[in-house]
């Protein structure tokens, strides 16, 4: 790992941010940024593995902000930080090639999650793209990004699932849980007694009943609704 960049407008969330990944040892080095300028500035001397990006950067803004990232760290994993009034800047952001979103108060166990996928299915130099359904997986569908993004900041924090929450079966619950600990489809397979396509069968319909478009997603509404701990 190069690292975590988180940029964002408000030094409060930027601080917050920063403390919280420091827990994440896969994230470190920790280095922060106000602007795009900053952000580019930061990648041209260290290329991060992961980049946190706020929704509403002032300035340039997300999406020139991510044009000019990949000038200069194409292969950087992009997570916008937004909320569920942030569609648009979602869609943008997605089409040039963020990996996903996490809401501005991220805990430390979804850092994790996302630090995890992004070294189970690194994103190809000079060819971002949204995440698959998992390692060696062909490109998974992003689900409505509203409907999506609602499911993901909303879902609340608890022990056990939640009621409403999303029934996995125990098999797509495993899956998931192999997910969380950063385990690729062969290796879940191999843990599970099953073939690799059967996981992928897996995760694809838990992805689906999650609404998440990706690992780390699906893991951190896992987290959020109580469904893995």
């Amino acid at each position: 790992m190069a690292g975590v960049v988180v940029c964002h407008g408000s030094a409060t969330v930027r601080e917050r941010l920063v403390v919280t990944s420091i827990g994440v040892p896969s994230l470190a080095p920790v280095r922060a940024a106000a602007t795009a300028d900053e952000l580019v500035a930061l990648a041209r001397r260290i290329a991060p593995t992961v980049v946190l990006l706020d929704a509403h950067l002032p300035g340039a803004g997300p999406a020139e902000a991510i044009r000019r990232l990949r000038a200069v760290a194409p292969a950087a994993a992009v997570v916008l930080l937004a909320g569920p009034e942030d569609g648009e800047a979602l869609d943008r952001a997605l089409a040039l090639g963020a990996r996903g979103f996490l809401a501005p108060d991220v805990g430390r166990a979804e850092l994790a999650a996302v630090a995890a996928h992004v070294q189970a299915s690194p994103t190809p130099t000079g060819a971002p793209s949204p995440v698959g359904a998992g390692a060696g997986a062909g490109p998974h569908p992003v689900p409505p990004l509203q409907e999506a993004h609602a499911a993901r900041v909303e879902a609340p924090v608890g022990p056990r699932a939640v009621e409403g929450a999303p029934v996995l079966t125990k098999r797509e619950i495993e899956v998931l849980v192999g997910m969380s600990h950063g385990r690729s489809n062969a290796q879940i397979g191999q843990e599970l007694f099953l073939s690799e396509d059967t996981v992928k069968t897996h995760a694809r319909r838990l992805f689906r009943k999650l609404g998440a478009s990706d690992r780390a997603q699906a893991v951190a509404i896992g987290l959020r609704r109580g469904i893995i701990d």
